[in-house]
């Protein structure tokens, strides 16, 4: 692979990615045999409504940590498309001021011409050194394209 091509390849969280596929999985499949298996009793009686109400949240939760695992930021010659957890939102380099990635922030953050924040939870704390090196390669390619004139 090319040194541009790695320059622009995508950016990933490896252990928030891992946790929440972890528990994804875990979730569904535990409350989903809750769902199934969950007894009626004289004291506890149980009804399809509440089987429903246990595979729903299983759905959710399991919906959730999907999210979370696909956060991501695609970075390309005209400027970055950041998926977070709710909102995909797409910034040319010339809106980008600056990559700011201090002491005590879980991730990465674009501070934009306008004068908004914008989070890349694609390049969280808790990967370390990565997440240090993957936030240098952002501010590499936000200085890139001022270089460039923006």
């Amino acid at each position: 692979m090319s040194a541009t091509a790695d320059l622009y390849a995508a950016f990933r969280p490896r252990s928030a990615r891992l946790v929440a596929l972890v528990l994804a999985v875990l979730t569904v499949l535990g409350l989903g045999a809750l769902a199934l298996v969950v007894p009626s009793t004289a004291a506890l009686t149980t009804t399809a409504g509440d089987r429903l109400a246990i595979a729903g949240l299983a759905v959710g939760i399991g919906w959730f940590c999907y999210r979370q695992a696909t956060v991501r930021a695609i970075p390309d010659e005209e400027g970055v498309t950041v998926r977070n957890l709710l909102v995909v939102r797409r910034v040319e380099w010339s809106e980008v001021i600056s990559v700011r990635f201090g002491q005590g922030r879980p991730w990465a953050q674009l501070d934009l011409a306008d004068g908004d924040t914008l989070p890349v939870m694609a390049v969280q704390r808790a990967d370390g050194a990565l997440a240090e090196a993957e936030a240098r390669r952002l501010a590499t390619l936000v200085a890139l394209h001022e270089a460039r004139g923006r």
